[in-house]
């Protein structure tokens, strides 16, 4: 068996089958639900019928019995079920319900079970399982696994079901892997936009309030105020005409539209106040919006593409087991676009897209990978219509020699599409803008425009997203910079410590009205804290791009001294060079400090 990444599943299903045996051997009344592997591990879910909670020193003493296992030479062997109704009434009897269930779910697909023996063919595990695993424990490094974190988990996913343990852990084929995919999850744990958004007072989820709706603080707001003057400011460039929209609309709207047929579970309804009113649901999205609007003129080929924008906030239903502070929430805003094109302005169109999304990720040093998914098995439309469709989506990305995946029919039912995952600083993978076709909509609005022939024809629409949604971009930044934001997205830019309040604080707030006159968002700390104190608190806590310090020399030279982020000292300035060097960096949005150049 090859021992290289695309087997690590095998790996790690197999690993998940011993770390079930040591679980049940330290804890006999351990009942096993499901153990998959993972695209980063593998995780198993138990249920302790004595209540018991899986605790950090459980996870040592379960990673200890599971290298005592895999050195015992143990091998993995298959056995097709065929009495299913005997294993069922066997699982039962041992307390498996979660096998039995699984079992009689899946008694026509030929189950298996997966034996693990020891050396005299003594079968001291199995499970129910598909497989594949790996031949034998030896494959299994004990210094190449790692038992992670536990979580609670719904059987089968359902809240209304019993919530058992889950235990994350990983495997690779050596120790080196997993120290660096450990190392990875350290780098990733400081990153993690939910702890820095309550160090540097960012946003906050309020119980009073809802899961997954969130309050912008001002230092996150400040932020999402930059990107959305960009955003304006690059729509208008490229010919957006920018449009708002109601929170509410009636449900027959979402009718006609199709997204109560498909939706429903995910939308919010408002109660009627008597039977005799007419039931309205909060907006899901914005599109039927936009296609109203459209339809209030009449249009020609000439007048045609049309781009309409929208910073549009929708609400959408969530399990509260999947929200997930800025990136999983139920309220957000869209960075949405629809554009209303002919079939000839359809390649252009996907490229000015494209090049959107390249320039704005390139503000944020931000990569991205490109994957279009084609027509599922169930869609609506013509098969000519799908083909010239992927066609001119295939014919935008070559003509500029992008690379690309294709995912064969994970494209939606009412069209194809471009999913661009952009790569953030330590490598993760990010879903965030799409270029969707959409046949159903147009056809179900009934919209049109008069072509060059006279005739009236339906056009071609795209939905289109840069950022995808601003609660979950802005998520991604935090954690892409660590929360140490570029000078031109910082909620404060430079900070202002007088080095003695008696003596030099005149003057630093001449410093600092000067600065705020010029732009930036400076602030006085004037506080009667240490001079060493305030600077670290400000550079290293606060992340501020700038600390400048005033003294006795300052006041003498009107300048300031000068530290940067992640620099430590640069140097004396004096106050209007520094002013113009730190505009200068902020009107050119620039990544790095002036000092490093």
């Amino acid at each position: 068996m090859e021992k290289d990444n695309s087997t690590l599943h095998v790996l790690r299903h197999s690993t998940s089958h011993i770390m079930a045996q040591a679980v049940q051997k330290l804890f006999p009344n351990a009942k096993l639900a499901i153990g998959p592997a993972t695209a980063d591990g593998f995780y198993y879910d138990f249920d302790l019928t004595d209540g018991h909670a899986f605790t950090a020193d459980d996870l040592v003493k379960i990673e200890e019995e599971m290298k005592n296992i895999v050195k015992q030479n143990l091998t993995f062997e298959k056995y097709e079920v065929k009495d299913v109704d005997a294993k069922i009434a066997e699982f039962k009897k041992e307390g498996e319900i979660y096998k039995a269930e699984l079992l009689e779910e899946h008694r026509n697909d030929n189950p298996t079970l997966y034996l693990t023996k020891d050396k005299d063919g003594n079968v001291l595990f199995n499970d129910l399982c598909a497989g594949p695993h790996i031949p034998n424990t030896t494959y299994i490094k004990p210094n190449a696994f790692k038992l992670l974190k536990v979580a609670g988990a719904y059987w089968r996913g359902n809240e209304k079901n019993k919530m058992l343990q889950r235990i994350y852990a990983t495997a690779y084929w050596n120790k080196e892997d997993l120290q660096s995919y450990l190392t990875f999850l350290e780098e990733a744990e400081k990153r993690d936009h939910r702890k820095l958004g309550n160090q540097l007072d960012l946003f906050s989820v309020r119980e009073e309030i809802g899961g997954g709706l969130v309050l912008w603080h001002p230092n996150l707001a400040i932020v999402r105020e930059e990107i959305e003057n960009y955003w304006r400011s690059e729509h208008r460039k490229r010919d957006y005409v920018i449009v708002h929209s109601p929170q509410i609309a009636k449900s027959r709207l979402w009718e006609l539209s199709g997204h109560i047929d498909h939706y429903k579970e995910n939308m919010f309804f408002i109660q009627k106040e008597d039977d005799s009113e007419e039931q309205y649901i909060v907006k899901p999205m914005n599109c039927p919006f936009h296609i109203l609007i459209y339809q209030s003129n009449r249009h020609s080929y000439r007048s045609l593409p049309l781009r309409m924008a929208e910073l549009g906030t929708v609400y959408r239903k969530e399990k509260s087991g999947a929200l997930s502070g800025l990136t999983r929430v139920q309220g957000f805003t869209q960075d949405d676009a629809h554009i209303f094109c002919t079939p000839e302005q359809l390649v252009d169109e996907i490229n000015n897209i494209i090049d959107f999304v390249a320039d704005a990720m390139s503000l944020f040093n931000l990569t991205f990978e490109v994957e279009l998914s084609t027509r599922p098995e169930s869609y609506v439309g013509e098969i000519e219509t799908w083909n010239r469709a992927e066609a001119g989506l295939k014919e935008a990305m070559d003509r500029r020699g992008m690379k690309y995946e294709i995912n064969e029919g994970d494209g939606a039912f009412y069209g194809p599409k471009i999913d661009f995952k952009i790569k953030d600083a330590i490598g993760r993978t990010w879903q965030c803008g799409t270029i969707q076709l959409d046949f159903n909509l147009p056809e179900r609005f009934g919209i049109k425009y008069q072509d060059k022939d006279g005739s009236m024809k339906t056009p071609i629409m795209l939905h289109r997203v840069v950022f995808g949604s601003m609660e979950r971009f802005h998520g991604i930044l935090i954690e892409h910079f660590a929360g140490a934001f570029p000078t031109w997205l910082a909620p404060t830019q430079v900070a202002i410590v007088p080095i003695s309040n008696d003596k030099h604080t005149d003057f630093a707030e001449e410093v600092y009205k000067k600065m705020r006159a010029a732009g930036i968002r400076a602030k006085l700390d004037d506080r009667s804290e240490s001079m060493n104190y305030k600077i670290r608190e400000s550079l290293q806590d606060k992340k501020v791009p700038y600390v400048c310090v005033i003294g006795d020399k300052e006041i003498e030279t009107n300048s300031v001294a000068v530290r940067a982020r992640g620099i430590g000292q640069v140097g004396t300035f004096k106050v209007d060079d520094f002013i113009e060097k730190v505009t200068e960096e902020i009107k050119e949005r620039k990544l790095e400090s002036f000092a490093k150049a």
